[in-house]
């Protein structure tokens, strides 16, 4: 398989890459123009699609669905993968804000730092940040009979971590990732305040040895992960290792803590309860 070549900003395709250059002569290309190219080289049967010099450019994979990847070299704007079905976005660096905006399917990979309320509202597939996130990461996720989104974030969390959180699975490994290469404990908190806040459904694991009692939010507890809890987390933790290069005996290194609902419904009592 031979890639594409970019010469002069135009692309040159081939029967199954495509390189786009989003960035022509160093002027970003307006987002919506790049996602029109996006969408004509998906409609034109290119199923892996390259996007070199990515500059903020928004909505990129925006409701594409099936077999498709995407590898993007830059920074991509708000709402990376958003309603995405399927495909695979690999970014060979960091994204801004709310990657995986509803997805419902596919996978997510960013090899650098998230943004603020990564996973809005995700019903599924996976999103796998190796370094930090900043506020409301995984806000509102949800699961769905088999659809059960999976957030697995490299370093630390900021504050409203799980907020609302309605199904699947928050992992927060408290890592960090030094420019030769190594990866050492980070001494910063593992997460900000209000962890968990209005949690309803799903667990968020937090690779910690703090004392995490004073930054649960309303609805949220904290427990010791039982044997059946690590094994739920463990296929998932050793794939993230291996796509990020990170030794899996790394992660033993610090015991998990678990938070879960203290209920299905933490504000239910608000809610005209009288006269239900």
């Amino acid at each position: 398989m031979v890639e594409n070549t970019i010469q002069k900003g135009k692309t040159i395709q081939n029967n199954k890459i495509i390189n786009i250059n989003s960035a022509p002569n160093g002027e970003p290309i307006e987002y919506k123009t790049l996602n029109e190219q996006i969408h004509e080289a998906v409609n034109s049967g290119y199923k892996k699609i390259i996007l070199n010099d990515v500059c903020g450019q928004r909505f990129i994979g925006a409701s594409l669905q099936g077999d498709l990847e995407f590898e993007i070299n830059g920074v991509p704007g708000n709402d990376l993968g958003i309603f995405m079905d399927g495909p695979k976005i690999t970014v060979n660096g960091s994204c801004e804000d709310q990657a995986g905006n509803t997805m419902n399917d596919g996978t997510i990979i960013i090899h650098g730092d998230g943004g603020d309320v990564i996973g809005l509202s995700a019903r599924g597939g996976k999103i796998y940040i190796k370094k930090d996130v900043g506020y409301r990461v995984g806000i509102h996720i949800k699961e769905y009979e088999r659809k059960h989104p999976v957030i697995i974030v490299g370093g630390i969390a900021r504050d409203f971590l799980g907020e609302y959180m309605a199904g699947g699975l928050i992992i927060i490994l408290g890592l960090k990732f030094l420019p030769d290469g190594n990866i050492i404990e980070n001494e910063s908190s593992i997460c900000g305040n209000e962890l968990g806040t209005g949690i309803h459904r799903g667990k968020i694991f937090l690779r910690t040895e703090e004392d995490l009692e004073d930054k649960l939010g309303v609805g949220a507890k904290l427990f010791e992960p039982c044997e059946e809890d690590l094994k739920q987390v463990e296929s998932y933790l050793k794939e993230f290792c291996e796509i990020f290069n990170i030794p899996y005996e790394l992660i033993g290194k610090k015991p998990f803590k678990v938070i879960k609902p203290i209920s299905k419904r933490p504000f239910g009592g608000n809610y005209c309860g009288q006269i239900i």
